[in-house]
């Protein structure tokens, strides 16, 4: 009898043969100036089958020095009013997927006290945008799923905040009360998918990664509009990008980036493309701004 295959078996050897480098990255320091705010497509669980995906994930991280802390803004956790997760020790990783191997749901991603950086993100609200603290909630897949990659040995203090609304306006203003933090050595990442239309994706599409014409028409607009700095084109994207109603049919997982442009949008510099490409027919295009 053929044995089964193992599906995070591709992981096992990026655990054995690219993870170590990680434990001897150099630490963010203040000579290294403002950390960069990122945005990336986070993937499901198949990314631990990606040994192409970790890769680029984990050379990115490997290009930056060693965060402080992470703040990141997920797609799968919309909910107003704004809301940071648990910050204690090792909090629980919410699972929240279906279809997958038992590994995956019993993957953990055990990360130090984030405690002081929620304190400074709920100081940097104004009233108007009143936090509030949750005590059990922890990262979902979202975050925990490509931060498993880039940190692998969770030595990285972790904090999620909600999305709280999917108005870019909204969403620029919270990241500029938060540049403060980058001057801190923190990461802040927004966390989506540049194109998402998986109730459009035929099965062909989906299992052979063929590309459908919308996803890379939204795709070469959004790449253009990032490279030209058009902040203004990128918030009007229901008016402005094409096929917009397949590559979004939702928008949760574009708007994250309003979070990272917002840290970033008072510093005169391009948006550098970090990965790019197409996994399952969507575009997997990330890219930090210094």
């Amino acid at each position: 009898m053929k044995a089964p295959v193992d599906p995070a078996a591709v992981h096992d050897r990026f655990m054995s043969e690219q993870a170590p480098a990680s434990r001897g990255q150099r630490r963010w320091t203040p000579a290294d100036g403002p950390m960069p705010a990122l945005y990336l497509s986070h993937g499901s669980p198949a990314l631990f089958e990606d040994a192409v995906w970790m890769s680029e994930l984990f050379g990115w991280s490997q290009s930056l020095p060693k965060p402080t802390a992470i703040l990141i803004v997920s797609a799968h956790w919309e909910s107003a009013p704004l809301s940071l997760s648990a910050s204690d020790p090792a909090t629980p990783l919410v699972h929240d997927f279906g279809g997958f191997a038992e590994r995956y749901f019993r993957m953990t991603y055990e990360t130090p006290d984030a405690g002081a950086l929620a304190a400074r993100v709920a100081a940097s609200m104004p009233d108007s945008e009143p936090i509030h603290q949750h005590t059990s909630r922890g990262l979902d897949h979202g975050a925990w799923v490509p931060l498993k990659i880039m940190y692998p040995y969770g030595d990285v203090p972790v904090l999620q905040m909600s999305l709280p609304t999917h108005d870019p306006a909204r969403l620029l203003d919270i990241g500029r009360r938060l540049q403060g933090l980058r001057e801190e050595g923190v990461l802040v990442i927004g966390s989506g998918y540049m194109t998402h239309g998986v109730p459009f994706l035929t099965r062909d599409q989906f299992v052979h990664n063929v590309v459908p014409s919308w996803s890379a028409d939204f795709d070469a607009w959004a790449a253009d509009a990032l490279a030209r700095g058009d902040v203004d084109a990128l918030a009007d994207y229901r008016s402005l990008a094409p096929a917009v109603r397949f590559a979004h049919p939702t928008v949760e997982h574009y708007t994250p980036m309003f979070v990272t442009l917002g840290v970033a949008t008072d510093a005169d510099v391009p948006v550098r493309t970090t990965i790019e490409g197409y996994r399952f027919g969507l575009s997997k295009r990330s890219f930090q701004v210094a």
